[in-house]
């Protein structure tokens, strides 16, 4: 029986990344996914710059683009009383891009194929194989039915938030939170976005709205995870009656076209130690936050290179597996604790306190700092670093500086 050096269960945005990049390393690579490709999946879409500068390191990026997926340049947010709106990237990674995951997925297989490894499409993974302690494989089957095992120095979970790599592996978690609220989307056509997502807040109701493949746009709307049972019985009318929140946009809304049916979500947030005995997690399945700042696909981005970086080097013998997989965990953890706690206090959907309502009147106006927070959603900067007190201060002294002429 052949010996892979990886085996990666999980083909999405984090699972073939990581395959891709242990391949193009020489590695001996099988990636399995129970789904066939393209194909789609729950997703906020969304890749914030920081993910567009992977696929642009990768090599991806001109193939997405090429796509027809528009770039979006502008992040709004609508807070009712005021509204900030600025430039979510840098000067080398501008722009967004919000791909449908039928888009997405397949260019990420097809690459991670091209890198050399090996992929099974439409495979149901039964169990992880243990042998004295570690992870030593997989067992599973194909459309045939007939269970098959395969071994491999180390088994990569990218299989999202059940993933059965962390459950078999029963590994620590921490910095656990419930969910916290429900979130529904659809696509519309007719609602031109001009480059730009677009976000309301109101209270106990946040939606957002950005533009996909094919001339469509996705609108979510989210409201208190104690609403959930109570709104399922009437999705579409609460949804709707939230956009007249915001009567501009919902009449845009209603002279759109909506071309799907209404998709919901619900989710926990959670840290898991990502390694273990002959196993390593990436993606949601070591990680996941509310998806109300859609930081999921460029974190998968993040951790696929992380963790390859990680296994590459324990691989080659240039540094023992401990060191290297807690180096990974570390760097993991320390980019993203920051922007998880900002998210939860984002995503209980209350009013913001009254020195936070402050703050944001005086970035009202600014454009250096709409951009910045702009940059926060983004992921591009970290929420440490804008809400720090000498950051605010240089905010609110320009703001009580008299107009020039």
């Amino acid at each position: 029986m052949k010996t892979y050096d990886a085996i990666v269960v999980g083909a999405r945005c984090a699972g073939s990344p990581t395959a891709m990049l242990l391949a193009r390393k020489g590695y001996s690579v099988l990636l399995v996914d129970r789904a066939t490709f393209p194909s789609d999946t729950i997703s906020t879409h969304l890749i914030h710059p920081p993910g567009v500068s992977a696929l642009r390191e990768w090599g991806l990026l001109d193939r997405l683009v090429a796509t027809g997926c528009p770039p979006i340049h502008t992040y709004a947010f609508d807070f009712g009383p005021f509204s900030l709106s600025g430039s979510p990237g840098t000067p080398e990674s501008p722009v967004s891009y919000g791909p449908r995951r039928t888009v997405l997925d397949k260019l990420l297989i097809d690459e991670a194929a091209d890198a050399g490894a090996e992929i099974r499409e439409g495979f149901t993974v039964e169990s992880v194989e243990i042998g004295d302690g570690r992870a030593i494989g997989i067992r599973g089957h194909g459309k045939s039915g007939e269970s098959v095992a395969e071994q491999a120095r180390i088994v990569i979970g990218a299989d999202g938030l059940h993933s059965l790599v962390a459950k078999t592996a029963k590994c620590e978690h921490y910095n656990e939170t419930p969910p916290l609220l429900a979130g529904y989307y659809t696509y519309w056509s007719g609602l031109d976005m001009r480059g730009r997502f677009e976000a309301y807040d109101r209270v106990d109701r946040s939606w957002a709205a950005w533009p996909t493949n094919d001339g469509v746009t996705l609108v979510v709307m989210c409201w208190p995870i104690a609403e959930f049972e109570a709104n399922k019985q009437d999705i579409e009318g609460h949804y709707m009656r939230a956009l007249d929140r915001a009567p501009a946009f919902a009449e845009r809304v209603r002279a759109a076209k909506r071309v799907d049916r209404f998709v919901g979500m619900t989710v926990p947030n959670f840290f898991r130690k990502p390694f273990g005995p002959g196993w390593a997690l990436v993606g949601d399945a070591g990680y996941n936050k509310d998806f109300i700042t859609a930081q999921g696909i460029s974190d998968a981005f993040h951790d696929a290179s992380l963790c390859a970086t990680a296994v590459d080097e324990w691989l080659s013998g240039s540094r023992p597996f401990e060191p290297a997989m807690a180096e990974y965990q570390r760097r993991r953890d320390q980019r993203v604790k920051p922007i998880y706690d900002f998210t939860l206090q984002f995503a209980r959907l209350a009013p913001p306190p009254p020195e936070m309502q402050q703050l944001f009147a005086a970035i009202h106006g600014n454009q250096e700092a709409m951009d910045g927070f702009a940059q926060v959603i983004s992921g591009v900067t970290s929420p440490a670093q804008f809400f720090a007190p000498e950051n605010i201060g240089r905010i609110f002294a320009a703001a009580t500086r008299p107009a020039t002429r």
